[in-house]
């Protein structure tokens, strides 16, 4: 196993390429747990019959460290795709979409409740006791469904390969749960990289391909932003904030 090809690099992971192989190797830090969560996590969504790189191993570098090796997807991310050909934008956007509607059309009941890991989330924040009662009030009001939910599709995990399938990468965060719930990270994700003209479109495009209430969507906002704010990037956290204050949306 050769770890001399970076592909990217992340504050707790740096992943490789190893031929027809990809390396993800986590740091020092990183919990056993957690990462073997992570691979449970993918092996599971592997078997719904999504387009994604499969598991090839686990397995503990003599340093300590543990790693996750899965096939490699020769191609280019949507998000690459989309900045080099402006063009075909809004092209690029509907195909991620359709793409989001292919993850929620599929079940993995094993899959930790989306519901129970926001509860877990808003405990940890530091927002008041009166705040985190009402978006845990919020968050049971909420209709219960199993539908997966990625927890973190933005266009950087999405690789279209030569032959044009797309393969959906990083299943860290997949949980089975309220699909507007995923809508409303993507959209919030959009938010915080400072595209919010394409924040809005995704969300209006989304809505109208599956029939959903952008108000339904944006009664989430509070949830999952409380939910991201325990990441710790301070550069989030006051744009964060204001999102979770807002009680209701028009």
């Amino acid at each position: 196993m050769k770890l001399d090809k970076v592909m990217a690099q992340r504050t707790d992971k740096t992943v490789y390429r190893d031929g027809d192989k990809v390396i993800k190797v986590f740091s020092a830090e990183k919990l056993k747990s957690d990462v073997l969560n992570e691979a449970l996590n993918q092996a599971r969504v592997e078997e719904s019959g999504l387009k994604i790189p499969k598991i090839c191993d686990v397995t503990r570098l003599d340093d300590g460290r543990w790693a996750i090796v899965m096939d490699y997807i020769e191609g280019k991310t949507l998000a690459e795709l989309m900045e080099e050909d402006k063009a075909n934008y809004d092209k690029y956007l509907e195909k991620f979409v359709d793409l989001q509607l292919g993850v929620h059309s599929k079940k993995v009941p094993l899959l930790n409740k989306l519901k129970d890991k926001m509860m877990r989330k808003i405990s940890e924040t530091d927002f008041s006791a009166t705040v985190r009662y009402e978006l845990n009030v919020r968050l049971e009001s909420m209709p219960k469904h199993t539908k997966l939910c990625h927890g973190d599709f933005n266009p950087s995990n999405v690789i279209i390969a030569k032959n044009g399938e797309a393969y959906i990468i990083d299943w860290a965060h997949a949980t089975q749960g309220n699909a507007s719930a995923d809508v409303a990270r993507t959209y919030l994700l959009f938010c915080l990289a400072g595209k919010t003209e394409v924040a809005e479109k995704y969300l209006k495009l989304f809505c109208e391909k599956s029939d959903t209430a952008k108000q339904y969507v944006l009664k989430w906002l509070p949830i999952v932003a409380a939910s991201q704010s325990v990441k710790g990037k301070p550069e989030e956290k006051e744009f964060l904030s204001k999102w979770v204050d807002v009680v209701e949306y028009e």
